[in-house]
């Protein structure tokens, strides 16, 4: 395992991912003064973003079944613990994005290789309104056993 985003785990057989990039923001205000330099006032962090990507080659890896995966819960609106397979805890995310670019066509139209960007956008952990639901949890688990099956 190299990392889960609430029940989905990144790995060979689903989405291995080649690059994490993680930025992180803090905020400053600016006030103007005159004859001076702006004062600046630390206002606390400010946007937190991850983002993975991988190349999936269907044939050895994880395919278009995973990333639809990650739609279904990009499309739930919730945040997911995202944990790395060390045991590094990020905190809580939702997905801001994802971008597949398809390549390497057989014959029927299915692709031979598929690369993605997910990006991945830090919530407050008091946030509790966004945390994912165990209703949510239950329908993606039920999607996951389908997509299995």
């Amino acid at each position: 395992m190299m990392m889960a985003y609430g029940l989905f785990v990144f790995g060979l057989s689903t989405a291995a991912y080649q690059e994490l990039q993680r930025q992180t923001d803090w905020r400053h205000q600016s006030q103007g003064r005159v004859g001076r330099r702006p004062a600046r006032q630390f206002l606390g962090p400010g946007e937190d973003t991850i983002t993975l990507t991988g190349t999936l080659l269907p044939q050895f890896t994880g395919g278009q079944q995973s990333l639809d995966q990650l739609r279904q819960m990009a499309d739930q609106g919730a945040a997911w613990p995202l944990i790395e397979g060390a045991g590094t805890y990020y905190g809580l995310y939702v997905i801001g994005s994802l971008n597949e670019r398809k390549s390497e066509f057989f014959r029927d139209g299915a692709a031979q290789q598929i690369q993605f960007d997910l990006r991945l956008e830090r919530i407050d952990e008091d946030d509790s309104a966004q945390l994912a639901s165990t209703a949510a949890m239950r329908a993606l688990a039920t999607g996951l056993a389908g997509a299995l099956a």
